[in-house]
């Protein structure tokens, strides 16, 4: 199966005059260089950098689309509300539910292609509502493997900064434009190259334990088991602990399993040899 209907997904339309200065001046994407058909993952950050809310967002009409969980929706509409003020900005929650995902060349009329996953090498488009029957478990081993992390299954909001969930990488994060909410932490850390916590794949030779697993370093901990496939899984860790794990050749571990771990090959990313070294 090559398609999953991914229920408990939402849509907020935004509209108006000002819709793309608006949006622009407030979240993590370059809003401004969406490419047509292109939907983007992003984010909405507190003050001090670390994201509030993570979507993805595209251009529909003169307007755009931002596509959430619907747990944040009507939370994520709110706060949009409240920067709104008297910008010419229309906001609403379209009556779709749920979001259908295609791969593997697969696709639907009017599908939008998601850039996260085409930065990884695989072709996903996503269209609103229920357009097939595959399972979310097929998507969330795609994911998996692609290396994009979701709020709820692989970190908490408001305990994650952008580079933390490799958005500074997936062209969810622009160091072009202007300012946006949190944007001065965010690039004081690009600058300072001082990202020391990445999404990562953790593998093991056996069926991994369940999200929420301490993953260790010669008992120290490095990070925790996010989302779970069998034998793969996501999972934030702290860079230089690994790094360090593995120039001493001490053994990684998630609860009792063995695993390995990688950072994406498509970032660019290697753990750091020393405890002052760190890619960003």
């Amino acid at each position: 199966m090559t398609n999953a209907y991914l229920p408990t997904r939402r849509l907020i339309r935004i509209a108006g005059a000002d819709a793309r200065d608006f949006l622009h001046s407030l979240i993590t994407t370059d809003v401004e260089g969406l490419a047509e058909n292109e939907a983007r993952p992003g984010a909405l950050l507190t003050p001090q950098g670390k994201i509030l809310f993570d979507f993805l967002i595209w251009k529909s009409g003169d307007g755009f689309i931002i596509e959430i969980e619907e747990s944040q929706r009507d939370a994520l509409i709110k706060r949009l509300t409240m920067y709104k003020l008297r910008a010419a900005v229309e906001l609403a929650a379209l009556p779709d539910e749920g979001v259908t995902v295609y791969w593997d060349d697969e696709t639907d009329k009017g599908a939008v292609v998601d850039s996260g996953f085409a930065k990884a090498g695989i072709a996903v488009s996503r269209t609103a509502g229920r357009h097939a029957d595959g399972t979310a478990e097929g998507y969330q081993a795609l994911r998996i493997t692609a290396a994009l992390a979701t709020s709820g299954d692989d970190y908490a909001l408001q305990d994650a900064f952008p580079h933390d969930i490799l958005l500074d990488k997936n062209g969810g994060l622009s160091f072009k434009k202007g300012c946006y909410v949190g944007q001065e932490v965010v690039s004081r850390m690009q600058h300072r190259g001082t990202a020391r916590r990445r999404v990562a794949t953790v593998t093991a030779e056996a069926s991994l334990p369940a999200a929420g697993t301490e993953i260790t370093a010669g008992g120290k901990p490095i990070g925790t088991l996010g989302s779970v496939s069998g034998r793969q899984a996501l999972a934030i860790v702290r860079i230089d602990r690994v790094g360090d794990a593995l120039a001493a050749g001490v053994p990684l571990m998630a609860g009792d399993t063995p695993v390995s771990i990688e950072l994406p090959a498509w970032t660019g990313l290697a753990f750091p040899t020393d405890t002052h070294e760190a890619e960003t």
